[in-house]
């Protein structure tokens, strides 16, 4: 499962333009690692970490449902949603 924790860091590193591309590749990291602590806790018979993974698919969600409510608002505020048109967020 390393292998979606490396395309979600390569399209981080590789593609530093779409602020969408860029939350989808936190969601393939937090994906991968989630599936990996799944299959040790599986594997080491633990139940705490079964529902720990839940409680960081919860978070990731509301991570991934703010994230693109911020970026809906903004694109309505500004036309873009570029990254490099980003430091207007800083207030």
């Amino acid at each position: 499962m390393t292998t979606i924790f490396f395309i979600g860091l390569t399209g981080i590193f590789l593609n530093q333009r779409s602020i969408l591309i860029v939350l989808m590749s936190i969601e393939l990291i937090l994906l991968s690692l989630n599936f990996d602590l799944l299959m040790v806790c599986a594997y080491l018979d633990d139940r705490f970490g079964q529902i720990f993974s839940v409680f960081v698919l919860t978070v990731a969600a509301a991570e991934s449902s703010i994230g693109l409510a911020i970026l809906i608002v903004y694109y309505r505020v500004k036309g873009t949603i570029a990254i490099n048109y980003t430091n207007y967020l800083k207030g």
